[in-house]
């Protein structure tokens, strides 16, 4: 009998249609699968709690072993929406900024395009839990996935981190993507990838599976145009970009 996998999942409304196909799947039969935010899923995974989770692509240094294993991520060729630096005020005028406790890869993304793109000098918070009541006057706050959609509506200036990424680099940016901390049999990550896709041919499924409650956002824009499922090789190229500038 082939061993149970321990997969870690993110928990936000992104991952769904690569989830979909997982959870209907034989697959579940000889998974364990875990759901969290990213920071956490990527710290199960440098402590070997888990053998394979879609983690924020900034973890892939950290790990003794990173095994690229499938052909999704959550990635972005453009505005992604709930990845966004959220502010009352203009870029010039925000002096500090609270960086999500949920996140690896956007808050050291964030930093990055406040050094090299927006040209900014900022004091920056560590975030804890009740922090987005904070983000008032000159503090601006990043804040990533379900929350941020839902923040969308509360702040007068939003910077997407994807879109900021993309005009600085010409190249698309990964969030995160499959990674395992050891070999995985070829016929193992094959199912896992047809599965993957399941939910993806079916979005109509996922979204209404979802409670309208969830649906801050239109979730018909949000799996079509804002996030980019394929691991592509510009996509693989973005994220190598992204590694080298850590």
């Amino acid at each position: 009998m082939d061993r149970r996998w321990r997969i870690g999942a993110v928990s936000y409304l992104n991952t769904r249609p690569l989830l979909l196909g997982i959870e209907q799947s034989d697959l579940m039969q000889s998974i364990e699968l875990i759901k969290d935010y990213p920071a956490k899923i990527a710290q199960d995974l440098i402590d070997g709690s888990i053998d394979i989770g879609l983690v924020p692509v900034a973890v892939i240094p950290l790990l003794k072993e990173a095994h690229l294993v499938s052909g999704y991520c959550i990635g972005a060729e453009g505005p992604v929406a709930s990845v966004c630096l959220f502010s009352e005020v203009p870029m010039d005028q925000i002096k500090r900024v609270y960086l999500d406790y949920q996140s690896r890869t956007s808050v050291a993304l964030v930093r990055i395009l406040l050094a090299k793109f927006w040209q900014k000098g900022v004091e920056f918070i560590k975030a804890e839990e009740g922090y987005i009541d904070h983000i008032k006057g000159e503090t601006a706050g990043v804040i990533i996935g379900d929350r941020a959609l839902a923040a969308r509506a509360h702040f007068s200036h939003i910077y997407d981190l994807a879109e900021a990424w993309v005009k600085y680099t010409g190249k698309p940016f990964v969030f995160a993507t499959w990674i395992a901390n050891k070999p995985i049999p070829d016929h193992f990550m094959a199912a896992f990838d047809k599965a993957n896709a399941v939910g993806l041919e079916n979005l109509e499924q996922v979204i209404k599976a979802i409670p309208l409650a969830e649906q801050v956002y239109d979730l018909h824009t949000y799996y079509t145009q804002n996030i980019s499922y394929l691991f592509t090789p510009e996509k693989k190229e973005g994220m190598e970009l992204f590694l080298k500038a850590l």
